[in-house]
């Protein structure tokens, strides 16, 4: 028997740029309910990628997930007494999620910094290609590669 479906909350846009992407974001950052210190380092972290991209900031950080944002991934299935892992395509919703996920990941990882500047830095990255969130993405897409004899085991 399936699990019955998880009821999707609906997010209020943020006050800002009112996007629900940015409020996404600002509530993953934020840690023990301060969602005012979540919302200055996203907002700080966007303007300084706003100013060294020269693009507006919302298209920053919408460029910067998309780049993050895996097209494959693998997933465990058991066939047979065996554990294959199998690549499917990642919805949209999901490879957001991830993105977002990866970004803050990342910027947490490096030491010796304030968060908006660490922050900051990974969106940079993450719109030139480059970057830890990037490098994840590249690694989930090399390993769905090598799983790809396995696709059939997709269903």
């Amino acid at each position: 028997m399936r699990k019955p479906l998880k009821k999707k909350i609906i997010l209020e846009p943020d006050y800002k740029y009112s996007s629900l992407l940015v409020a996404k974001f600002i509530n993953k950052i934020m840690q023990e309910g301060k969602k005012s210190i979540a919302e200055k380092i996203v907002y700080g972290a966007m303007e300084r990628a706003e100013k060294e991209i020269k693009k507006p900031a919302l298209e920053t950080l919408d460029l910067a997930l998309n780049n993050a944002g895996p097209q494959l991934e693998l997933k465990s299935r058991r066939i047979g007494g065996a554990n294959y892992q199998v690549p499917y395509e990642v919805r949209g919703e999901r490879k957001m999620a991830l993105a977002i996920r990866w970004i803050i990941d990342a910027s947490r990882s490096q030491k010796g910094k304030p968060m908006q500047e660490k922050l900051a830095q990974e969106l940079i990255n993450a719109c030139n290609n480059t970057g830890i969130a990037i490098k994840k993405k590249m690694d989930t897409h090399r390993m769905a590669e090598a799983n790809k004899a396995f696709a059939h085991f997709a269903w």
